[in-house]
Formats: C-alpha cells, sequence, structure tokens
C-alpha cells in the first residue's frame, strides 16, 4: 500500500509504532521495521545520549529498514540533556525523528540540516497546523482515546480526524484506539495518511513487557482505562488497576482538602472586607465628626 506517509518515510506498510517509554527499545523497533512499518527507538528511555547511540547501533544490527528516534521534549524533576540527545540523533545517521510533548522548533534547523524527516505529535487541529508552519515534515494526530496523554480537548478521532484531512497540507496518521486492519481502513477513510500504534505493540512477544500486563491488555473491554492528572490539565489515559484507583483517591483528597482551604481563604477574605469596611467608616466618622453611624 502506498500513502503519503509510506512515500514519506520509505516504508512498506502505513503503521508506526508510536514512541513509548520503557518499551521502544531496539528488539519491537526492528521488528516493526522489519515488518514494513516504522519502529521508534524512545529517546529518554535511554539513560544518557551515549546510551542512545547505543541502542541506535544495537538496532542497525536487526535491521538495515528505515525506523525513527522519539524525542519528547516535557517538563522533568531531572535537568534532561535535549541538546545532547538531539545531536546523537544526528550523527548518528538517523533520518526519522518523532517529536512530541512541546514546541519542537528548537530542534528543527540541526535535524533538517541533517536531511532528517519530522513528525510531530499533536492532539488538536492547531497544534498540528503550528508544526506545519515550523517545517514539521508530518504530524501524528492524537485524538481523545490515546493512551498516555490525549491533551485537554477531549476530542475523538471520529471528528478530529477528518477535521484535520481539512486543514492540514502535511501528511498526518491517526493515533489513538488503533488496534488492526478496521483501525487502518476507518483511519485512511477519515482523511488520514496511516497510522499510529502503541498499545496494540505492548502486546507482542518482542515487547519487554511481563506477559501478566500483556495478558491484561488483550482481556481489557472499552471500560478499563482511566484518567487521571485532569486537575493538573495534564491529562494521561491509563489502564484501570489498583495504582490507577490509588492516584485518582489522592487527586479526590487533596480536591477536598483544596476545597476547605478555598472556603476558608473565602472567608477570611469576607472577614477582611468587613474589617476594611468597618474601618473606612471609623475614619470617616473620626476625620468628619458630623457623618454619624446611621449615614
Amino acid at each position: 500500500m502506498k500513502t503519503r506517509i509510506t512515500e514519506l518515510f520509505g516504508i512498506e506498510h502505513p503503521i508506526i509504532q508510536g514512541g513509548m517509554h520503557y518499551v521502544g527499545y531496539a528488539e519491537l523497533v526492528a521488528a516493526v521495521s522489519n515488518a514494513g512499518g516504522l519502529g521508534i527507538i524512545t529517546g529518554l528511555t535511554q539513560p544518557t545520549p551515549e546510551d542512545l547511540e547505543r541502542e541506535i547501533a544495537r538496532c542497525r544490527e536487526m535491521t538495515d529498514k528505515p525506523f525513527a528516534v522519539n524525542l519528547t521534549i516535557l517538563p522533568t524533576f531531572r535537568d534532561v540533556p535535549y541538546p545532547e540527545f538531539a545531536r546523537v540523533i544526528v550523527e548518528s545517521g538517523v533520518k526519522i525523528v518523532e517529536t512530541a510533548g512541546r514546541n519542537p522548533e528548537p530542534f528543527l534547523p540541526p535535524f533538517k540540516d541533517a536531511g532528517i524527516k519530522v513528525i510531530h505529535k499533536c492532539t488538536s487541529v492547531r497544534h498540528a497546523l503550528k508544526a506545519e508552519r515550523i517545517g514539521c515534515d508530518a504530524a501524528s494526530v492524537d485524538g481523545f482515546e490515546c493512551a498516555g496523554h490525549p491533551g485537554e480537548d477531549d476530542i475523538p478521532n471520529m471528528v478530529l480526524l477528518p477535521r484535520a484531512a481539512e486543514e492540514l497540507s502535511i501528511p498526518f496518521v491517526s493515533s489513538g484506539g488503533m488496534a488492526d486492519g478496521r483501525s487502518l481502513v476507518a483511519s485512511l477513510a477519515l482523511g488520514a495518511d496511516g497510522m499510529n500504534m502503541g498499545t496494540r505493540f505492548i502486546a507482542t512477544q518482542e515487547a519487554p513487557v511481563h506477559d501478566n500486563v500483556k495478558r491484561a491488555l488483550v482481556e481489557a473491554d472499552e471500560l478499563q482505562t482511566r484518567l487521571i492528572m485532569r486537575p493538573l490539565r495534564n491529562t494521561e489515559r491509563v489502564l484501570n488497576n489498583a495504582a490507577t484507583e490509588r492516584v485518582l483517591e489522592i487527586e479526590r483528597e487533596k480536591a477536598a482538602a483544596l476545597g476547605r482551604t478555598g472556603r476558608k481563604l473565602h472567608a477570611s477574605v469576607e472577614r477582611l472586607r468587613a474589617l476594611e469596611s468597618a474601618w473606612t467608616g471609623a475614619r470617616e466618622r473620626f476625620f468628619n465628626p458630623g457623618i454619624t453611624a446611621a449615614r
């Protein structure tokens, strides 16, 4: 099958394995690329830029097909040497990069100078248009169904993909809830040039994930995901389990505590306003003896 995505990346099938933390290692990436799709090494899964360089070399030993590296630009609790990771990608001769998170524009000049094609993950049409405007070669349009970070607009692919097709000039792939041939046919019908799959690839033999997790994914139905961190506007869709329930419980506890704090603060503000009013009246009476309290 040929689409704008297969032509852009030199792959056989318009299927991309999304960059997933602690999943996108050389074994899975090479298996996807050898099968005709586009495998993606997750850059920041590697502890250092030097480790990423070694992982890219390992992948080259397993496949001679195109593969990509994901560079996710997000706030972190540690200082991430993004320029060094980008340098390793360039110097290792990688020709496709998937960016995600914040605006990738600062990294585009060295990537473009090296002839690297960039596909940026977006959860809205406006973000995809920005990616197109700054020079990205393609976009991965993530609907509300997607695992990981679905954004804050809550627009599902049935609506998002046709809108992207109406607005974008660059090729784009669907992402979120994609799992099989039906997903690909639907994506193409809605205007996409291919699809990005994440969770589905976790359930493969090559994914470095415990079999119990893979089994849980396969056995889960459409009701088995939850949204966490919504109050922080950093929403994540995750599999429902005990850990997820505990996170949601903490969110409820913190929200209740904030609510109590908010009510106390509101009461304090009202008392301050009453004191301010009383002080204003007393001051006026002091400086204007003719004014009475009955005024």
